[in-house]
């Protein structure tokens, strides 16, 4: 190979990979504020006399507009969509049906999912559907979003190398051995790989990354803090305790075949055990906060808000079955979807000196109403160490009472706008489900993974082609489709694509190959191939793994070929190895999570350098194992 020697162009562009480095390991600066100031000063390095081959100043902003930044901002809006129909909630719901509520559990079907999926589409793209399902799933559970999204980013990164259409460098990598075929004399012709081809090579990589967090997830992954409802930032038990001291939780009871109870009222059974009745379920239908007066039928479950010891005495007391998490009602009192809120009564409410009863306040307003606090002091039916049970249904409202409800976020919003109350929670979901819609998303989620899967389209279009088919439809309004993105994450993958042009373009990577290559002349085949996925590995790090893939390619071959190696699996050793990218957020998934889950870049060089190392172990000693 010709000898390349180092100019001024690539001692600049190697002094800006390093101080792009320095800036995401040290986070002086946000890491997207980060990416945006290397983008800028290369645009402004370039005007540099002798460094104008550094960037082309007139495409220094392509990247905004490059396919792979508007892939994810398309499946960001397709993932909203899906949300907005309820359809997220109930994937979490059936993950936590069979998962439980540990880590040990859901962090192996979460992962395991999504990187299946990715092995059919865009590693983002599974990850971006995935997400709002991992943020339910971390509400429910209480587990800390840190904990969950790290393993199914990763493990999302994983599963593009099951099959050859699982990521971008194994797509390309078939076209790269043909193209090398032109040149090669008959007797050294490569073969092309089928689907399936680097299948073992991906269920082992995936199953590793499994095992890997359930094993040592405890000591690798950050610890992070426990997600809240959407009220308090505490769960409800705990805003209950804190605020009030009502030390409530919800459990979840049913009433069998010929229980004494049947015949009497929700509000009989209140008022003798003291707690609230907040849901009911019958014949297959549910009922959020049921009108009191309600007659109890057999056999139902419902949803019971309450002292455990109480609920423990009345279940022995009174033969009810005590289930020991919430089943039925899963779904409708998980933090996202309902919560305890406060509202005010102002003067001249017309509510003023009526009760809850006479206002039938549930079916008025979908809500149960829990406590009353007025003048320092809090009346619950609830008892509390200060406080004996107060049937407060039957107490008279007054001008400047605290109603403290427990409600729909969806109810809550229509209660903003009555008159007669002043809601003083804020930090809640103000958004309305569209469940009805629900048809629609799954139609042009389906479109857009067909024109993927089944034509030649570019990504971009296959996926834009879903978000604007729902947005045209209403599943999503074009306000909410804008708040779907995550543009701090769009300018973070924009703003370093430009550097990653740099490195390819003025030689600095051929340069940096080169090097490295140079000392590992002479070595076993074996020490080459590895030297090859290190070098790779790096690559994809530092430029597009698409760049890596197509720069280092053609010099795998070349060094097999010197070295009596078998081309084709050196070629497939760089195309494998670009998806070895954890160390920092660079990668699409990685910088996709970073956000959400409040991770810093050490976070990832933590976790991430274990694997970096596994994923260079198992998938070297499985390519040679079966290929």
């Amino acid at each position: 190979m010709e000898q390349i020697t180092l100019t001024l162009e690539m001692s600049v562009v190697l002094g800006l990979l390093a101080f792009t480095v320095f800036l995401f390991v040290s986070e002086v600066v946000r890491i997207d504020l980060a990416a945006i100031m290397v983008m800028v000063l290369l645009g402004l390095l370039s005007q540099v006399p002798g460094l104008g081959s550094l960037a082309d100043v007139s495409r220094l902003f392509d990247g905004l507009a490059s396919n792979a930044v508007v892939s994810i901002i398309a499946v960001m809006i397709i993932g909203a969509g899906l949300d907005k129909t309820g359809l997220m909630s109930k994937v979490a719901s059936v993950i936590l049906k069979h998962g439980g509520k540990t880590e040990g559990r859901i962090i192996p079907i979460v992962s395991g999912t999504v990187g299946v999926i990715s092995s059919f589409m865009q590693n983002v793209g599974a990850a971006a559907l995935f997400l709002p399902v991992v943020s339910r799933i971390s509400v429910r559970t209480e587990l800390p979003l840190s904990r969950l999204l790290m393993p199914m980013g990763f493990c999302a990164i994983l599963g593009g190398t099951m099959t050859m259409v699982g990521s971008s460098p194994l797509i390309l990598l078939n076209d790269l051995l043909l193209s090398a075929n032109q040149a090669l004399p008959a007797d050294q012709q490569m073969a092309t790989f089928g689907l399936f081809s680097v299948t073992p090579v991906g269920v082992c990589l995936v199953a590793t990354g499994i095992l890997y967090f359930t094993l040592l997830g405890r000591w690798v992954l950050p610890k992070g803090s426990k997600s809240g409802d959407g009220t308090s930032g505490q769960s409800l038990k705990e805003y209950l305790k804190n605020i009030y001291g009502l030390k409530t939780d919800i459990f979840e009871i049913s009433v069998p075949h010929g229980h004494p109870c049947v015949g009497e009222t929700f509000d009989d059974v209140m008022q003798r055990y003291h707690v609230y009745i907040i849901g009911s379920a019958f014949q297959g239908k549910r009922w959020f906060a049921p009108v009191i007066q309600t007659q109890i039928t057999a056999p139902c479950r419902l949803a019971v808000l309450g002292r455990r010891k109480v609920i423990e005495q009345m279940v022995e007391e009174g033969g009810y079955i005590l289930h020991p998490n919430l089943e039925v009602f899963a779904e409708d009192y998980a933090a996202t979807k309902s919560g305890v809120a406060e509202m005010v009564i102002p003067p001249g409410s017309s509510v003023i000196g009526k009760c809850a009863h006479d206002l039938v306040f549930r079916k008025t307003y979908g809500a149960s109403l829990l406590a009353i606090h007025r003048d320092e002091d809090t009346m619950s039916y609830v008892e509390t160490d200060e406080h004996a049970p107060t049937p407060v249904g039957e107490i008279p409202f007054h001008a400047g009472d605290t109603l403290v409800i427990h409600s729909t976020w969806e109810a809550l919003t229509r209660l903003t706008r009555d008159r007669d109350f002043v809601v003083v929670t804020t930090n809640f979901p103000q958004e309305e489900l569209r469940p009805k819609k629900v048809g629609w998303a799954l139609v042009f989620f389906l479109i857009s993974i067909s024109l993927i899967l089944f034509t030649d389209l570019r990504l971009s279009l296959c996926l834009l082609t879903g978000a604007v088919g729902m947005i045209l439809t209403g599943v999503l309004d074009i306000d909410d489709a804008y708040e779907a993105v995550s543009w701090s994450t769009v300018f973070l993958l924009a703003s370093l694509i430009p550097l990653g042009q740099a490195v390819q373009t003025t030689g600095t990577a051929a340069w940096i190959a080169q090097q490295i290559l140079s000392l590992l002349d002479g070595w076993p085949l074996w020490s080459l191939q590895a030297g090859v996925a290190v070098l790779a590995t790096v690559f994809t790090l530092i430029m597009s793994n698409v760049g890596a893939t197509v720069l280092l390619v053609p010099l795998a071959i070349s060094i097999a070929i010197a070295a009596g190696g078998d081309p084709a699996i050196f070629a497939l050793t760089v195309a494998i190895s670009t998806s070895n990218s954890f160390l920092i957020p660079t990668h699409q998934v990685n910088a996709l999570i970073m956000g959400p889950a409040g991770y810093k870049v050490v976070d990832f060089i933590k976790s991430g350098g274990i694997m970096t190392l596994l994923f260079l172990v198992v998938s070297l000693f499985v390519m040679n194992v079966v290929f």
